[in-house]
C-alpha cells in the first residue's frame, strides 16, 4: 500500500470519530457577521500578503474551472481567489468564506487533512470523506511562521476530473513565497523594535549607535553617531555604509562568518586627534543575518610605536574574485601561523604590503607589532643601525641611550622586509645571522639579544638570477624563500580590473568628497583593456584622476609611462622594419618624407588588421598621435 492510501485511510478514521456525516455536503461549523470579521482581523497580515502569491498561482492556471483557498491555522477559509466566476462550475458552493476545512468539521480534505499531517496534500474524488466534496480535486499545503508552526493552508481545488500533479507544485511554490514575504516581515518587524529601542533609550548614549540592514544600508544612526561622521543624520539614513567608510573592506562576508563581533579602527578626514573604533554586530533570524548593529567611538591616537600594531589591513581589503588571487589568499591564510621566512614575490604595485599586512592580522601575532622597513629607501650606511639598533654613544648625535632596531620593535610580532633586494651585500650576512640565531647585537654593543620575530620579505626582482650575478647572498636567498608566494600581476586576474575600479571609485569619492561619477563606456573599455604596467597602484591612481574630473581622465591613457606602455615588441619592429624597407627599396626615386609616413602608416595598419592600439605601438607613437596623424594625411 502507497503511502498516500496509508494518509487517506488514516484521515478517514479520525473523520469517523470526530462523528463526520459521509452523506453530508456543508461544514459543520461556519462562522458569520462578527465572528468572522474577528477572525478575518486577526489574520489581516496573513490575508495580505497572501493575496499577490495567490494571483501569481491563479494567472498561472490554464484552466479557469479552479479556484485557490487560503485558510487559517484552525481551517477557517478566510479568501478565495476565483469563487465568483467558478464556484457554480465546479459545483463548491459549500466551499465559503467563514466555513471550517478542518477534518473535525468536515471530514477527509486537503486543506483540513494538510493541516493534520503537516504536509502537502493531494486528495481527489472519493479519497474525501464526505459526498459533497467527492466531485472535486483538491491539493493543499500548510503556511508555516518563521518558528515552524502552522498559521494556515493554501489550497487550489477543481473539478475531479482536473487532477494533476502539478497543480500541488504550483501550491507549493505559492506557500514558499508567502513564507518567504512573512520572514522579510518578521525581519522588518525585528528591525524596526531594534530601531525603536534605540529612538527611546540610546539617542543620548555617549556612545555613537548605527542600525544597517543585510545591505549594509543606514536604516538608523543616533545622534552621537552622526557627530562622529559629521553629517546631518537624515542625510545618512538609506546611505550605504561602503560610501561613507569606504576603508571596511568586505565587512557585510566578515560579519556573515563571524559569530561574535567584528572590530574596525578607521581614520575619518575631518579628525585630526582621534580614531573611530566601529564595534559590529550581526542581528541574527534563523541562523541568518538580518541587520548589523555598530557602536562607534572616538579615542585618542597614539603616536608611539610602542601602542600600535602597525597593520591595519586584513585579506577582506585584498579585491578580487580571480582564481589567481583566490589562490595567493587561500595559501597565504594556510601560512599566516608558520613560524618560517615567507618570500613574497611580485611586480612593483601588486600589493605585497598588503598581503604581509594582511597575514599577520590572520595569525596568532595579530595583536603584537607589526613593522615594515623598506630596504631599498634607507642609504647604505645607515640600514645596519635601522635594523638592529645601536648603544648610547655609538654615534655623533645619535639618541641618548641608544636605539631599539626594527628587529627588537617587532619582537613578539612581525617584521616585512619589502625590496629585500635592494638591501647591500654586506649587510646580508648580518640578516643571515639573525635569522638563523634569533639573536641580535646592537651596533656598539656586546650583549646579545634574543628576539622572536616572524620575518616576511618582499621583492619586485628575481632573486634567482640576483644570486646568479653575484647582487644577492645564495644562502641567504635560500634561508628567505622557505615560503614563496607569487602575487601575479594585475593583467593576470581576469575579472578583478573591474573590482576594483568599482572599489576605487567609491573610497575616492569619498576621499575627495564628491558623488561617484559615471565613466563613459569608451574610456570604461580601455581600462579593461588596458595592461596595467604599473598594476594596482596605478590603477588607483588613475581613478582617483577620474574621480577629480567627474568620470573623465586627464591624459592618454596609452601614451601614459611611453617607457613601459610604448616598448614596442621585438618581432613587431622587426616586421614593422622590414616593411619599411621593402617600402623604400620600391621607392628609391621618391624622398617624400610625407608620402612616406602615409605608406608605413597604411602598412602598419594593415598588417595589424586597422587594430589602432597594435599599430601605434608598433610605429613606436601613441594611439593618440596616430589618429592625429590618419587625420592630417586623410589616410
Amino acid at each position: 500500500m502507497d503511502s498516500r492510501k496509508v494518509l487517506i485511510e488514516k484521515s478517514h478514521r479520525r473523520s469517523e470519530s470526530y462523528g463526520v456525516e459521509k452523506k453530508s455536503s456543508y461544514s459543520r461549523k461556519i462562522l458569520f457577521g462578527e465572528e468572522l470579521e474577528n477572525i478575518l482581523n486577526e489574520n489581516k497580515e496573513l490575508i495580505d500578503i497572501s493575496k499577490l502569491y495567490i494571483d501569481m498561482v491563479f494567472s498561472a492556471v490554464m484552466d479557469n474551472e479552479f479556484i485557490i483557498v487560503l485558510t487559517d491555522n484552525n481551517g477557517c477559509i478566510l479568501y478565495i481567489k476565483g469563487a465568483e466566476e467558478n464556484s457554480s462550475n465546479i459545483n463548491c458552493v459549500n466551499i465559503k468564506v467563514g466555513a471550517y476545512m478542518d477534518e473535525q468539521n468536515i471530514g477527509t480534505n486537503a486543506m483540513g487533512t494538510a493541516i493534520s499531517e503537516d504536509k502537502c496534500v493531494q486528495i481527489t474524488a472519493r479519497e474525501h470523506y464526505i459526498v459533497g466534496l467527492q466531485g472535486l480535486t483538491c491539493s493543499a499545503a500548510p503556511i508555516h511562521n518563521t518558528t515552524g508552526e502552522i498559521i494556515g493552508t493554501l489550497n487550489l481545488t477543481g473539478r475531479s476530473n482536473m487532477e494533476h500533479p502539478h497543480t500541488l507544485g504550483l501550491v507549493v511554490f505559492g506557500v514558499k513565497a508567502i513564507e518567504n514575504e512573512l520572514d522579510n516581515k518578521k525581519i522588518n518587524d525585528i528591525l524596526t523594535q531594534t530601531y525603536n529601542y534605540m529612538e527611546s533609550v540610546i539617542d543620548n548614549f555617549d556612545k555613537g549607535i548605527m542600525i544597517l540592514d543585510k545591505e549594509g544600508k543606514i536604516t538608523n544612526i543616533n545622534k552621537f553617531g552622526a557627530e562622529i561622521f559629521n553629517r546631518d543624520k537624515d542625510a545618512l539614513i538609506k546611505e550605504e555604509v561602503h560610501y561613507i567608510l569606504p576603508d571596511l573592506g568586505n565587512i557585510l562576508v566578515e560579519i556573515d562568518t563571524d559569530e561574535s563581533i567584528v572590530i574596525k579602527e578607521v581614520k575619518l578626514k575631518h579628525t585630526s586627534k582621534y580614531k573611530t573604533k566601529l564595534v559590529f554586530k550581526g542581528i541574527r533570524q534563523k541562523e541568518k543575518i538580518i541587520g548589523i548593529v555598530v557602536t562607534m567611538s572616538n579615542e585618542k591616537e597614539e603616536k608611539d610605536i610602542k601602542d600600535a600594531t602597525g597593520a591595519f589591513l586584513t585579506f577582506n581589503d585584498i579585491i578580487g574574485e580571480s582564481a589567481a588571487i583566490v589562490n595567493v589568499v587561500t595559501n597565504s591564510k594556510l601560512i599566516s601561523n608558520s613560524p618560517s621566512t615567507v618570500l613574497i614575490q611580485g611586480e612593483s604595485g601588486t600589493g605585497k604590503e598588503v598581503l604581509a599586512q594582511a597575514m599577520h592580522n590572520y595569525s596568532l601575532r595579530r595583536n603584537n607589532k607589526f613593522v615594515a622597513i623598506n630596504c631599498g629607501a634607507i642609504p647604505a650606511n645607515l640600514i645596519e643601525s635601522e635594523l638592529f639598533g645601536y648603544e648610547d654613544g655609538t654615534f655623533t648625535g645619535g639618541k641618548k641611550g641608544g636605539k631599539m632596531g626594527k628587529f627588537e620593535i617587532a619582537s613578539g610580532g612581525t617584521l616585512f622586509l619589502d625590496e629585500i633586494g635592494e638591501m647591500p651585500l654586506e649587510m646580508q650576512v648580518n640578516l643571515l645571522r639573525v635569522l638563523q640565531g634569533g639573536r641580535l647585537t646592537r651596533l656598539g654593543g656586546d650583549t646579545e639579544i634574543p628576539i622572536d620575530v616572524r620575518v616576511i620579505v618582499a621583492t619586485n626582482k628575481n632573486l634567482k638570477k640576483e644570486v646568479e650575478k653575484g647582487n644577492f647572498r645564495e644562502d641567504l636567498y635560500y634561508r628567505l624563500c622557505v615560503i614563496p608566494i607569487k602575487l601575479p600581476p594585475l593583467r593576470e586576474r581576469k575579472g578583478d580590473v573591474e573590482k576594483l575600479i568599482e572599489y576605487f571609485l567609491r573610497i575616492k569619492s569619498f576621499k575627495l568628497n564628491k558623488v561617484m561619477p559615471k565613466i563613459a563606456e569608451n574610456l570604461y573599455n580601455n581600462l579593461l583593456s588596458y595592461n596595467w604596467p604599473g598594476n594596482i597602484r596605478q590603477l588607483e591612481n588613475y581613478i582617483e584622476n577620474i574621480v577629480n574630473l567627474d568620470g573623465n581622465i586627464s591624459f592618454d591613457l596609452w601614451e601614459e609611462n611611453d617607457e613601459k606602455i610604448n616598448q614596442v615588441n621585438h618581432k613587431d619592429r622587426e616586421m614593422t622594419e622590414t616593411r619599411f624597407h621593402e617600402n623604400q627599396e620600391a621607392k628609391k626615386d621618391n624622398f617624400d618624407l610625407e608620402s612616406l609616413e602615409i605608406n608605413i602608416i597604411k602598412e602598419a595598419m594593415k598588417a595589424y588588421d586597422h587594430n589602432m592600439t597594435k599599430a601605434a605601438k608598433a610605429l613606436g607613437i601613441s594611439r593618440n598621435t596616430l589618429y592625429l596623424k590618419i587625420k592630417k594625411h586623410k589616410i
